[in-house]
């Protein structure tokens, strides 16, 4: 179900009365985390509040965003401990946002704004549709409601974070209202071609090298209807790419017509395995990565589990039946 007209006000409030406020993202914030939180910083900052934004080590921004205005962003140890409002963006869990956790905890009041059904139970006022298409969505009406302005920056960071949650308006979740919001977020000076080119259209060459060793190592399970392959610690070290640079790789093996669940398996420590799941639309991807306490949407789901790859995706699998 929407966020309830009271629930609304009851945001509205919170943040009207704030004059110090903090937003967090989940860490390794996505595009619409990291785009959500940089929007309603600077819309903040322009109404005339003390707004910073920040996120989990590791603090570091995917370089894909460099053209977005960071200048609201403070690293974990700068982040302020006595908030007037903290207001945490794309996630409703506390153990999604790391070493900021205690500020938020230290914060006089917290909201939540998110478009994911999660366990979380963090916020005085939790703003969750998860029929929004991108938190950036309800962010988008917020301040609309707000009737703060909608600069050229603010526009580009909520542009982001609708481009990247909907798949380039691929997904189901694109809705009329999210081409609208798009209309709107053009109209206030974003540029979608310059924006595109560097989200979808640019990556290091060592990219390459690691495209190659994560297809080669991926296996169709045909009666299962899944494909999958693992990425290891030592393809991005040995090509110079940062994690972050690996996060389209998902999309890559979805492509696999025969399969209508894509896994990909990143071990980012012994013992630490982070798992991203795709589907086609009849399998419930947000159902599996639950059962290893993550989260999601229907079609595009992920998790972090001390599993090894080999008995996550026996799991996986059995789950598929």
């Amino acid at each position: 179900m929407p966020p309830a007209e009271q629930t609304w006000s009851d945001a509205i409030d919170e943040i009207t009365r704030a004059q110090r406020i903090g937003l967090v993202g989940h860490v390794r914030p996505d595009g619409d985390a990291l785009g959500s939180i940089i929007a309603l910083a600077l819309a903040a900052r322009n109404a005339g509040k003390d707004a910073v934004a920040s996120f989990g080590e590791p603090f570091i921004a995917g370089d894909e965003f460099r053209f977005l205005d960071q200048s609201v962003l403070v690293p974990p140890s700068a982040f302020p401990a006595d908030l007037d409002l903290a207001i945490v963006c794309d996630t409703g869990v506390l153990d999604r946002v790391g070493s900021v956790a205690p500020a938020i905890e230290g914060a006089h009041r917290t909201l939540v704004i998110d478009h994911h059904v999660t366990p979380g139970t963090v916020g005085d006022v939790r703003l969750v549709d998860p029929g929004a298409a991108a938190t950036a969505q309800l962010v988008f009406e917020l301040l609309h409601r707000l009737e703060w302005e909608i600069t050229k920056p603010v526009a580009e960071a909520l542009y982001v974070g609708l481009v990247t949650d909907t798949g380039r308006f691929q997904y189901s979740s694109t809705t009329p209202a999210v081409h609208r919001m798009a209309a709107d977020l053009l109209a206030a000076g974003v540029e979608p071609a310059p924006i595109g080119q560097v989200l979808y259209e640019e990556a290091p060459f060592g990219y390459f090298a690691v495209v190659a060793a994560v297809l080669g190592r991926a296996r169709l399970e045909t009666d299962a209807g899944l494909v999958w392959s693992v990425l290891r610690r030592d393809d991005l070290d040995a090509a110079d790419v940062p994690w972050e640079a690996a996060d389209p790789l998902i999309d890559l093996l979805r492509l696999a017509r025969e399969a209508g669940v894509a896994c990909l398996l990143k071990e980012m420590r012994p013992g630490v395995v982070k798992g991203s799941l795709r589907s086609r639309g009849i399998v419930d991807v947000a159902a599996i990565a639950a059962t290893f306490g993550g989260g999601g949407h229907r079609n595009a789901a992920g998790f972090t589990t001390e599993l090894s790859s080999d008995d996550t995706i026996a799991k996986i699998m059995d789950l598929l039946g």
